[in-house]
């Protein structure tokens, strides 16, 4: 397991999307973006999904039993339904996660305290900020629950990688599948940087290229 962290740590989000074009899988989103610049994060998931304050109003601040059940290495995925009207995610619960192991921390939707989570250092990737708290208007309905997150389904135990292109599930029973194939795509890629580097013209250095993303084998 720890082998897995390292390898998807070396890898990037477009490497690991293209991974799973080649394999037919889905997994990659569009419009949730990092709060700071340089954030980077991989792991795997434990999830968190929040719902609209209703009758009953919440017990607990949401994300903390999320935190609590957490292993380190652990990334959180909150399920905040694209909202951006209202905070799924603060600076007090980044400062708990980080303390307690977790790598970083995805929101689909909304969070706050932006400027505190770069002071950490703690990687925090959602679809925006806004100073509106939480309380009163939206509470955790589950923990560890399979969720949605821009449009892909996520499970605990999935895995995620999370940088300045976007961020990338992959399902945890295709992980050394999906892991192996981005790592053959990164290795291409930078045998490609290398030769366009040394002067080699794009119409060689790219040879075979396009073939290997669809799965064929390399003629070149």
């Amino acid at each position: 397991m720890s082998n897995l962290y390292e390898r998807l740590a070396a890898l990037d989000s477009c490497a690991v999307s293209d991974a799973l074009d080649l394999l037919g899988l889905r997994g990659a989103t569009w419009g949730i973006r990092p709060l700071w610049e340089g954030a980077k994060v991989s792991g795997r998931v434990m999830t968190v999904k929040v719902k609209p304050v209703g009758l009953a109003l919440a017990k607990e601040h949401l994300g903390v039993q999320a935190i609590m059940q957490a292993h380190p290495g652990d990334v959180i995925v909150v399920d905040h339904g694209g909202r951006l009207d209202v905070s799924a995610w603060g600076g007090l619960l980044a400062l708990s996660a980080k303390t307690r192991g977790v790598r970083g921390v995805v929101v689909d939707g909304a969070c706050r305290d932006l400027d505190e989570y770069r002071a950490l250092g703690f990687p925090v990737f959602a679809r925006g900020g806004v100073p509106i708290t939480a309380r009163g208007r939206i509470m955790q309905e589950a923990v560890n629950v399979e969720v949605e997150c821009a449009g892909v389904a996520v499970a605990p135990g999935d895995w995620v990688v999370a940088d300045g292109s976007g961020v990338v599930f992959i399902p945890q029973a295709r992980a050394e599948e999906v892991v192996a194939a981005a790592e053959r795509i990164a290795s291409r890629e930078a045998a490609i940087a290398d030769a366009i580097r040394r002067g080699v013209p794009p119409d060689r250095a790219f040879g075979g290229y396009e073939g290997m993303l669809r799965g064929e084998d390399d003629q070149r």
